[in-house]
């Protein structure tokens, strides 16, 4: 089984277009002359250098005439070297007939090569990539929007959370597994799938948990199937795992909206336990020592989040407190002691109307109007459509006052930067002393780079962030480089303008 960790995305992203699909298209009259048909295209460029390399970012559709094509072998190593999905060749102006060497060497390393004819422009090849790219996303947005449906009615039905499973089961084709904190299967739906795939799902459940700093979810594959395991909310150790042929750009968000569902299904039931909780969660807003109400409040660790945004109704703040698995919120209100404000918590005013939170002054960094959630950490905090987060690290019951700081902190960093979700960054490799967990460490940050690209990062780090430095130490363009570094950025899910990221970056990138 291999397995990698990963969060369930907030919205389904593009996804690619097959070559098959382009190929389809009779007015553009394409040829495939070598190299499989079956290969995901993500975007398409046109270049007639001798060397594309440096242009390029994986993933690709290069167009190309062939005006500098000198040498077909290197030309095409240096394409399949760069990562690019497939080549397209413009017959006529420079050449009659796709050159035979050019044919032979993308054989020889399967890169897919396309006839382009002469009444087709290159143009009109990338115009119908855009074209297949939007109907894709659109069939993929209208996928999700019915499977969120389909799941919300399913919560609503007597036996919910078998509902529930097997609504997701149906949704993405496979088996839907809830594993009990012993690891076994208490609720299951869908398909029966291979012993091996079972074991492979039980022991990719196994690795979440409740533990501070543990994975909210993974992601692997096993007896032939795609596996994914997400851990609920609520710090009880159940996970929900989920087994297909195939994953879809927009699987993780169907998956992550019955991780939310699931998360407030098999949580206890709301009573006595619940108000007492949610008192001292008042408590501690009016002032109370942490120490005082940790019994209460549950043993940890905790995150707080700081959220600003919303559409403005009533209902805005509790659905987003379903949203993201938690009864424990703080709505409508400012935070004590943020900028300009008396120090008055919203709890405060509920508990002790026209009061003021005793010694909040100085703690809180939130804005007005800024609703403040508190959460395990076992579950997951991803990015909320309509609403800007701040998430503080992992905390015991007794540290919350110093987390929901770092939270205030990291919102209004995600402000500044326009950002929908930054998360509060501690010391991260910098703690790391021995050398082969700083370099296991650094292998996993590490790992969705291709090797170009962290070559890059790493460059651009050592010149502090110098775009032109940057390209004359590598020989490639400034725009190159900030397109992959762009793509670092996106890949790793990190903000390269916080310090803190790009120290521990750095050291990774020197730990490996």
């Amino acid at each position: 089984m291999t397995m990698s960790s990963a969060e369930p995305a907030a919205t389904p992203p593009a996804p690619p277009v097959s070559l098959t699909a382009l190929l389809a298209r009779r007015d553009l009259g394409l040829r495939l002359l070598a190299g499989p048909e079956d290969v995901s295209i993500h975007w398409v460029h046109t270049s007639e250098m001798a060397d594309p390399y440096p242009y390029l970012l994986g993933g690709e559709l290069l167009m190309t005439a062939g005006v500098q094509l000198a040498d077909p072998a290197h030309y095409v190593e240096r394409v399949v070297e760069a990562g690019a999905a497939a080549l397209a060749f413009g017959v006529t102006p420079v050449y009659d007939t796709v050159p035979a060497e050019l044919v032979e060497a993308c054989a020889r390393h399967g890169l897919p090569l396309v006839e382009v004819p002469p009444k087709t422009p290159f143009t009109a090849v990338a115009r119908a990539l855009w074209r297949l790219m939007a109907e894709a996303r659109l069939h993929e947005l209208r996928r999700v929007t019915e499977a969120q449906r389909s799941l919300a009615a399913a919560a609503a039905r007597p036996a919910p959370v078998p509902a529930v499973l097997g609504a997701l089961a149906s949704r993405l084709g496979g088996r839907a597994v809830l594993f009990g904190t012993d690891g076994t299967e208490s609720v299951a739906a869908g398909r029966e799938v291979p012993a091996e795939a079972a074991r492979a799902l039980r022991d990719l459940a196994g690795v979440l948990g409740p533990r501070p700093g543990g994975p909210a979810s993974a992601s692997g594959d096993g007896g032939g199937l795609r596996l994914a395991a997400y851990a609920l909310g609520g710090g009880d150790g159940l996970t929900l795992g989920v087994a297909t042929e195939r994953r879809g750009p927009g699987d993780h968000t169907i998956a992550g909206v019955a991780v939310v569902l699931l998360s407030l299904l098999t949580a206890p039931h709301r009573g006595a336990d619940a108000t007492v909780r949610d008192g001292a969660l008042v408590r501690l807003l009016l002032g109370a020592a942490p120490a005082d109400i940790a019994d209460t409040l549950g043993p940890g660790p905790w995150t707080v989040v700081h959220a600003a945004g919303g559409d403005g109704t009533p209902f805005a703040a509790a659905s987003l407190a379903a949203a993201m698995g938690t009864p424990l919120a703080d709505a409508g209100g400012t935070a004590p002691g943020a900028a300009g404000s008396g120090g008055t918590a919203t709890g405060a005013r509920t508990a002790d109307p026209g009061g003021t939170a005793p010694g909040a002054a100085g703690s809180g960094l939130t804005a007005p109007g800024a609703v403040r959630l508190l959460l395990p950490a076992s579950s997951p905090v991803t990015a909320q459509a309509g609403w800007t987060l701040g998430v503080s690290a992992p905390v015991e019951a007794g540290e919350l006052a110093a987390a929901d700081a770092q939270a205030g902190r990291a919102l209004r960093r995600a402000e500044a930067t326009g950002a929908d979700l930054v998360r509060h960054r501690p010391g991260g490799i910098a703690a790391l002393v021995d050398p082969d967990e700083a370099g296991a460490h650094a292998r996993a940050l590490l790992a969705p780079l291709t090797e170009p690209l962290a070559e890059t990062l790493r460059v651009w780090l050592s010149l502090h962030g110098g775009w032109d430095r940057t390209a004359v130490a590598m020989d490639i363009h400034r725009n190159t480089v900030r397109q992959r570094i762009a793509r670092c950025a996106a890949l790793l899910d990190r903000d390269l303008d916080d310090p803190d990221v790009r120290m521990e970056l750095w050291f990774a990138l020197t730990s490996r």
